[in-house]
């Protein structure tokens, strides 16, 4: 097999799945990198090896003989950047979320059906063993039909994580209702096997907006300020020079096909998961954990509260980041590169995550009314129901 050549845009901490895909000699290398900072660049042969082509602008590499790029640079950057690549047919892997608004999202979906250039959106959590786990449960059948989602998201390292960078300004992200929830959202589509078409939300800056101590941290990356010891979240210090995204939020959706769910979303929680409860016709599942150890736990029967479920199911996480889930992604990008064919992860899926989280932000900084989300042009559902595969 002759590797497949590939670029990484962005060399910051989801650079990491450059990583993962170089492996020379055995299907794929990454053969040249972009990133702004010099300083990022200088690593570059270290990580990719001598021969990697580095550049401090994207479009150099249009020339470079690559059979697919990762777009892995802050969200506000992945429209343009992409719709390049696609432009010049480079399959594209675009990070999550695909863009930061509901417009930006449908621009990326159209180039890609111009262009007829494949187009992959890496949300990981579809390769989740939990979020698998609980996937299958509900498609054999073990809690009927699926009439309501819910997730409670706790983000225990959120100070750390998305407000003392570049995420921490809503003109990089829209809001982290969007940002982080676009996960979630496309998590609870998938369970729920339907889009949102409706959503209401509510919350606000109610506690790092108070913090005082601000840095410029130009240069760093989030390793180097990350410590457990940054707690209680009131004695965080060196906050990003702005920060006007919400801290705390709750969203909820009414999808296409009958389904109600909420999300719900807290960025100084003492602790670091995320719960999901799927409510059926038949019973309710939910998760407990979701990394090794995880449990999701069945209950069938009638009765007042019992902890003891009527069916447990144990998820074990296989080796490599966010649960083993970043290896299955780069695995499942490369073969569809190579050979094209039907993936886990779906564009229009990515879109319609983006599209609620968008809308639930817009509610939420408008006193909470409701807010209608349009569906996909459905010519651009059928390229990518179809055609790119």
């Amino acid at each position: 097999m002759n590797d497949i050549r590939l670029g990484v845009i962005g060399l910051g901490m989801r650079s990491d799945l450059g990583e993962l895909a170089h492996r020379p000699g055995s299907g794929s290398l990454v053969a040249a990198v972009c990133d702004r900072d010099p300083r990022a660049l200088a690593h570059a042969e270290e990580r990719f090896g001598a021969r990697v082509r580095t550049t401090t602008d994207h479009h150099e590499l249009f020339d470079a003989g690559l059979d697919g790029v990762f777009v892995l640079t802050p969200d506000h950057t992945h429209e343009q950047i992409g719709l390049d690549f696609l432009a010049a047919g480079i399959p594209v892997f675009l990070d999550k979320p695909m863009a930061i608004t509901t417009e930006g999202c449908d621009r990326l979906l159209e180039a890609a059906r111009e262009h007829r250039t494949p187009l992959y959106v890496g949300h990981n959590m579809r390769h989740a063993p939990v979020v698998v786990a609980m996937r299958e449960l509900i498609t054999r059948g073990a809690i009927g039909e699926v009439k309501a989602v819910w997730c409670r998201h706790f983000v225990g390292n959120g100070g750390d994580y998305y407000f003392k960078d570049w995420h921490a300004d809503r003109r990089n992200t829209t809001g982290l209702l969007l940002q982080k929830g676009a996960h979630d959202i496309d998590v609870i589509h998938w369970l729920a096997g339907a889009y949102t078409r409706r959503v209401n939300a509510m919350g606000a800056l109610t506690l790092y907006g108070g913090l005082g101590s601000r840095r410029d941290r130009s240069g760093e990356r989030m390793i180097d300020w990350l410590s457990a010891e940054n707690w209680p979240p009131l004695s965080q210090t060196g906050l990003a020079p702005v920060v006007d995204v919400e801290d705390l939020s709750m969203m909820q959706m009414e999808l296409d096909n009958g389904v109600f769910a909420s999300y719900q979303q807290c960025h100084y929680a003492p602790d670091n998961w995320r719960n999901y409860t799927v409510i059926g016709t038949e019973g309710r599942l939910e998760n407990f954990g979701d990394t090794e150890g995880a449990e999701v736990r069945v209950w069938n029967r009638r009765s007042e509260y019992r902890a003891e479920a009527d069916l447990v199911v144990r998820v074990h996480t296989p080796p490599g980041t966010h649960g083993g889930a970043d290896p299955a992604l780069v695995a499942e990008f490369l073969e569809f590169v190579r050979e094209g064919g039907a993936t886990v992860t779906s564009p229009v899926a990515a879109r319609e995550a983006v599209a609620a989280g968008y809308a639930a932000t817009m509610s939420l900084r408008d006193g909470g009314k409701a807010v209608d989300v349009d569906p996909v042009d459905p010519k651009v559902t059928a390229y990518f129901e179809h055609d790119q595969k």
